[in-house]
């Protein structure tokens, strides 16, 4: 499909370096954010190593079925677990990393990542990288957080609201280096033109309310870069505690073209096929 992609960071008002780290591949339809953790700016190498890794992971099976022409459904049900593959393989990089190098020991990140296909998303997130969706004025979240909040909000110690002033919000349950092997949430959409689909780092949602978040969104809708923009300012206007990221992604349309057709237009973005 394709798509409108938007991208900004910013390190906020209290921290002195940004440890967040975005990439996105609008020719495979990957978007990626992840959000360092430890000392020294190790976190900084985390979230960098973790969307370097995940990138560029997906970049050779994803040639290899342009290649093989599969079909666009056994392409859907491969697309999951290639994601889902690529962030372990992330995991297994920075713990690696960790392990071997004193000064890294420690470090970890969270990530949210999703795939593009079709009229599809794949998602898979570790941590408490949010991924949220605006359909017609319906605003919600997509993912669940791994973290310890979220736990308690789940078995009733906290409502939401007062989940918003604990002391406990930071502390996550799954980051990406921490242990060897690691658990990945993915999970399936469908997804519908004009669709906006915001991911983010805590630094965003722990400074706005949903309801702030979905405002900006609705009052920005035509413009992407516009809207990126609000939404770092607005979380730097109440206090910017933590490093801010957000990617903003909207599908604009979807291929209706013929298998030959749609071979054609693969080999525009990968001229090397036309010589196989």
């Amino acid at each position: 499909m394709q798509l409108e992609i938007a991208c900004c960071s910013d390190k906020g008002l209290v921290r002195d370096h940004n440890e967040d780290s975005l990439a996105n591949d609008e020719r495979l339809g990957v978007v990626v954010l992840a959000d360092g953790m430890g000392g020294c700016q190790a976190g900084e190498v985390a979230s960098e190593m973790a969307v370097k890794t995940i990138i560029e992971e997906l970049k050779a099976p994803f040639k290899k079925m342009v290649l093989n022409k599969l079909d666009a459904l056994h392409q859907n049900h491969r697309i999951s677990g290639l994601l889902e593959r690529a962030i372990i393989k992330a995991n297994k990089a920075i713990y690696e990393a960790a392990e071997q190098q004193t000064r890294y020991h420690g470090m970890g990140t969270t990530v949210v990542a999703a795939v593009f296909y079709t009229n599809t998303i794949s998602i898979a997130h570790v941590g408490d990288s949010r991924l949220y969706r605006l359909r017609n004025d319906e605003f919600k979240q997509i993912t669940t957080d791994h973290s310890v909040l979220q736990e308690l909000i789940d078995c009733g110690f906290y409502t939401r609201e007062q989940a918003r002033h604990s002391p406990n919000r930071n502390l996550v349950t799954r980051a990406l280096g921490v242990t060897e092997t690691v658990n990945v949430d993915v999970q399936e959409q469908n997804v519908l033109l004009e669709d906006i689909y915001l991911l983010c780092s805590d630094g965003l949602n722990d400074m706005l309310e949903d309801s702030d978040m979905h405002t900006i969104l609705k009052d920005n809708r035509a413009d992407l870069e516009k809207m990126a923009q609000r939404l770092i300012d607005a979380a730097n206007e109440k206090g910017g505690e933590d490093n801010i990221s957000v990617i903003l992604v909207r599908p604009l349309s979807f291929s209706s073209k013929s298998p030959e057709n749609w071979w054609e237009w693969l080999i525009k973005f990968f001229p090397f096929l036309q010589k196989s």
